[in-house]
C-alpha cells in the first residue's frame, strides 16, 4: 500500500538498465556505461535538463555494479557528513557517492570528497542542470566524466506513457486511448517526469468514467498553459538565444523567428533580446549594411517605450531584417586584430607629427610639426603616417566580400594608388 501513495514518477522509477527509457547515446552497445561492474565504475557528472533520469541512472549504476548507494543532499549535508561518508566508504573499500544538484555544493564540501575520490574510495555521482565547466570545482571535476543527458525523444515519452498506463497498479485500473497525443508531448517537453505527473492529473480528473481518452483538447483544457523547457536562470536561457542568434547570422529568419517566439512565450526580458540584436548588427552585419545597427538601436529604443504585447511585432520585424541582411564580421575582426597589435606593441609611441603641441614646450620638441591637415588637399587626401614606425605596413580592416564592402575596397585602393 505505500508504494501506491508515491508520485507515479517514483512508482515508475525502472528496477534494472535493461528498463531504462532515453539516453541511448550512454547505454548503446559500445556506449560508455554499458557492461558495468565494480571494477570499472568510474566518478561521473550527469549534466542536463531536469526530468531525463539523472537520479534514476545513477542508482542503476550502483546496482549494476554491485557496489552501495548513498545519496547526498547538496544543500543540506556538510562537512562533517562527508567525513563520516567516506569513513564508511573506507570500511566497504568502494561506496557510490550521488550528489544531485552538485552545482550548490560548496568549495568546502567538494575539496572534502576530492582525495576519497582520487583514493577510488568514493565513487562520485553528480547530477546537474547547470554546466559543470562553470559550477563544479575544477579539481574534482578532472577526476569525474561528464555526460550530457538529453531530453526524451517524442518516441520514448510515448513508450514511458504506454508502460505507465499498463503497468502501474493505478493508471492500469482505467482503459486509456491514446487518440491524440500532439498536445501530450507538447506539454511534457521531453520531462518524464512531467510527462508521468500529466498522466496523473488526466487520471485524476477522469473520475466518473473508466476511460480516458487522452486528446489534445483535453490535455489543453485541463494545463492551460505550457512554457516548455525554458529557464531563464539556467543553461537552456543560453541554448536557446545562442540558436537565436545563430540563426539571424545564418540568415535564416524562419528559424529566427521560432527561437524568438520561444523566448517571448517563456516571459524572456525584451530588452536582453534586443541588446543582443544590437551586437549581431554590429559583429555580423556591420559596414555590409550600416543601416542594421540604426534599426536594432531604435528596436530597443521602441520596445522600452512600448513593452509587451506589441513590442513582439518590433522585435518580429528587426530579426526578418537582420536576418534577411547582407553579412560582414569585418568590423568585429578588424578590432580584435587592432586589439592584438596593441597589446603586442604596448610601448608602441605616437608619431611626433600626430601629438597635440598645445604649449611652447611641445612644440619645440616638434610636437604636431609636419603633419599635413587632409582638407587642404585634393579629394580631403594626402599620404602620410599614421601608425607607429614599427606597424608602418599592418592592416587590419579587411572588407568584407558584399557589395558595399566591395565599394569601400575600390575607393581604399584608389586612395592607395595615389601615394
Amino acid at each position: 500500500m505505500e508504494n501506491l501513495q508515491k508520485p507515479l514518477a517514483e512508482r515508475m522509477r525502472p528496477k534494472t538498465l535493461d528498463n531504462y527509457i532515453g539516453q541511448k547515446h550512454l547505454l548503446h552497445e559500445n556506449g560508455p556505461l554499458q557492461n558495468i561492474s565494480a571494477k570499472t565504475l568510474f566518478s561521473i557528472i550527469f549534466w542536463g535538463p531536469p526530468g531525463v533520469g539523472k537520479t534514476t541512472l545513477a542508482q542503476l549504476i550502483a546496482k549494476a555494479a554491485q557496489v552501495q548507494f548513498v545519496a547526498v543532499s547538496a544543500i543540506q549535508s556538510n562537512v562533517k557528513e562527508l567525513r563520516s561518508i567516506i569513513e564508511t566508504a573506507k570500511k566497504l573499500g568502494k561506496l557510490v557517492v550521488f550528489i544531485d544538484e552538485i552545482h550548490r555544493f560548496n568549495k568546502s564540501q567538494q575539496d572534502a570528497l576530492l582525495g576519497a575520490v582520487e583514493k577510488g574510495l568514493v565513487i562520485l555521482i553528480g547530477a546537474t542542470t547547470e554546466n559543470p565547466s562553470f559550477e563544479v570545482n575544477r579539481a574534482l571535476l578532472s577526476r569525474c566524466q561528464v555526460y550530457q543527458l538529453n531530453y526524451l525523444s517524442n518516441d520514448e515519452l510515448l513508450q514511458l506513457a504506454k508502460n505507465a498506463i499498463t503497468t502501474d497498479h493505478i493508471l492500469s485500473k482505467k482503459e486509456w486511448v491514446l487518440k491524440e497525443t500532439e498536445a501530450l508531448l507538447r506539454f511534457s517537453g521531453g520531462d518524464a517526469r512531467k510527462l508521468l505527473n500529466i498522466l496523473e492529473i488526466l487520471e485524476a480528473n477522469n473520475t466518473t468514467n473508466r476511460t480516458v481518452i487522452i486528446t489534445n483538447q483535453f490535455v489543453a483544457n485541463l494545463l492551460q498553459s505550457n512554457y516548455g523547457n525554458y529557464d531563464k536562470a539556467g543553461d537552456t536561457h543560453y541554448d536557446v538565444i545562442s540558436a537565436f542568434i545563430k540563426s539571424v547570422r545564418g540568415s535564416d529568419a524562419d528559424a529566427a523567428l521560432f527561437w524568438l517566439a520561444k523566448m517571448l512565450i517563456a516571459g524572456e526580458d525584451i530588452k536582453f533580446i534586443a541588446r543582443r540584436l544590437i551586437i549581431l548588427a554590429s559583429e555580423d552585419i556591420g559596414l555590409a549594411n550600416p543601416t542594421a545597427l540604426v534599426m536594432a538601436n531604435n528596436c530597443f529604443q521602441a520596445i522600452n517605450v512600448i513593452g509587451m504585447p506589441e513590442a513582439r511585432i518590433i522585435l518580429s520585424q528587426t530579426t526578418i531584417y537582420l536576418a534577411t541582411s547582407a553579412k560582414s564580421n569585418s568590423a568585429y575582426l578588424a578590432i580584435d586584430a587592432a586589439m592584438k597589435a596593441a597589446n603586442d606593441h604596448l610601448n608602441a609611441s605616437v608619431p611626433s607629427h600626430l601629438k597635440n603641441a598645445p604649449t611652447q614646450l611641445m612644440k619645440d620638441l616638434n610636437y604636431g610639426a609636419d603633419y599635413q591637415y587632409p582638407h587642404d588637399y585634393d579629394g580631403n587626401f594626402v599620404t602620410q603616417a599614421y601608425l607607429p614606425k614599427e606597424l608602418a605596413s599592418a592592416r587590419f580592416y579587411n572588407p568584407g566580400k558584399n557589395k558595399r564592402e566591395h565599394d569601400i575596397n575600390s575607393w581604399l585602393l584608389n586612395i592607395k594608388a595615389r601615394k
